[in-house]
């Protein structure tokens, strides 16, 4: 009798198939399309690193963890350090103001999971242009496979588990490992995942952040165990993604592999809050100017994925990104939510407060019904004078609605940069990247860029 196939058997052959895609995969046979979305995509990790790079808390990260002096830019200081350092340090800016990309069908942020281990890594070794490129590609393309395949259980944040294998498919392709490697690599990954209540994130801790940083940090070791010959591939996301925290369709993997593009399918913010927030904020920023009278009572209604942003207290700027009553009463009152929203004093300011008090979120299920496909928002504003409704079905920038073209990208950040200069800076450099012999010098230039004086 011939053994039934176990879901471990299907996951290894289908990382071993990502393995060999990995290694094999040419810069110049990737779609003239799906290539110029990389830069963007690069674009943007290195613009938002060194915005979140300013941010006080991030500042004393770095000074607290006394990086020793390297090869890999930490954006927007100016600075140098070690590999390991610049991969956590500047994953946990680039996720510090909820500005980064993200793929709404992966449920996360496939690029913050292996870009800055990736940058990192290629500072330190002779890679080419193309080869960096490639890296980041398939760093973004097997993290968001993982984030489709994977659905965590309630609860469970997206940070720091299904993105690691991305981190080990990029670096192992930095490291040039052959595909055996490269899937030993992809599962090593898989089998390192951090498993963060989402309440952490509703609570304001910035552990959260971390999650991101140890995922960098994770794709680094998985990629190094692989070059030293000592990993063996088994499959193990059936058991660590699949039946610890999440359950997973191993099909989903490679389904479409060099044809489906997901970077493709990505979104890009101009909010600085959860992307859940961001249909509701966008509803709320297009009834400013239509209500009449003070806002006597704020109704959101939203799939049940966001329901749970329902908290009125924001004791820090984590917490208040990930409030649908702050982040909605900000918008109405100020017309806006970017950093500077942020500051101390905008989270005590009393009149957001009093009108955060006045929003009820409520899960909706004709909402609900829309999903995966949108994430919609409804949002009702009451006043003396009358009801006002506004419903969007997915945030503006996302790939189903109203996306971002590059320069669309580039003027929301250098407007909230306050440098367009400096977007300017980074997209000249980051364009010459696919041209380089050796990234190295490239790259640390690029820092030099996004250095704020």
């Amino acid at each position: 009798m011939v053994a039934r196939e176990t879901r471990q058997d299907v996951v290894r052959a289908a990382v071993g198939r990502l393995g060999g895609w990995v290694a094999g995969l040419r810069w110049s046979d990737v779609p003239a399309e799906v290539r110029a979305r990389v830069l963007t995509v690069l674009v943007d990790t290195v613009a938002v690193t060194a915005l979140g790079s300013r941010e006080p808390a991030q500042r004393a990260l770095v000074e607290s963890w006394d990086p020793p002096t390297g090869s890999a830019p930490l954006f927007g200081t100016g600075r140098t350090v070690a590999v390991d350092a610049a991969a956590w340090l500047n994953a946990t800016a680039s996720v510090r103001l909820e500005l980064d990309d993200g793929h709404r069908l992966a449920g996360g942020h496939p690029a913050a999971h292996g870009f800055p281990a990736v940058l990192a890594l290629a500072s330190r070794r002779t890679t080419t242009g193309t080869d960096l490129c490639s890296a980041l590609l398939v760093a973004y393309e097997v993290a968001a496979r993982f984030g489709r395949a994977t659905r965590l259980r309630p609860g469970t944040h997206p940070h720091g588990n299904w993105g690691v294998a991305g981190a080990g498919a990029g670096c192992a392709r930095v490291l040039g490992l052959r595909p055996d490697d490269a899937a030993v690599a992809i599962d090593a990954g898989s089998g390192l995942p951090v498993a963060g209540p989402f309440s952490a994130a509703l609570d304001g801790n910035p552990v959260r952040d971390a999650w991101v940083g140890a995922a960098n940090q994770s794709g680094l070791a998985a990629a190094r165990l692989a070059a030293s010959g000592t990993g063996h591939l088994t499959g193990v996301a059936a058991a660590s993604l699949g039946d610890l925290i999440g359950d997973l369709d191993p099909n989903a993997l490679d389904d479409g592999l060099g044809e489906r593009w997901e970077i493709l399918g990505g979104y890009f913010k101009q909010h600085s809050s959860c992307s859940f927030t961001h249909a509701a904020v966008d509803a709320a920023l297009s009834l400013r100017d239509r209500v009449d009278g003070y806002p006597e009572e704020v109704l959101v209604e939203i799939h049940s994925l966001g329901a749970q942003l329902d908290r009125t207290r924001w004791p820090t700027p984590l917490a208040a990104m990930f409030s649908l009553p702050f982040v909605v009463a900000t918008a109405l009152r100020r017309g806006r939510l970017v950093p500077a929203d942020l500051s101390a004093d905008a989270l005590a300011d009393p009149s957001t407060e009093d009108l955060a008090r006045r929003v009820t979120v409520r899960a909706a299920a004709d909402l609900d019904a829309r999903l995966p496909a949108e994430r919609p928002v409804r949002v009702t504003v009451s006043t003396a004078r009358g009801r006002f409704v506004a419903e969007q079905p997915n945030p503006v920038g996302d790939a189903a609605y109203h996306p971002f073209t590059p320069d669309d990208r580039a003027r929301v950040l250098g407007d909230l940069l306050g440098a367009p200069d400096v977007v300017t800076g980074i997209r000249d450099h980051c364009a010459a990247l696919p041209d380089a012999a050796d990234t190295g010098e490239r790259l640390r230039a690029l820092g030099s860029v996004t250095r704020f004086r």
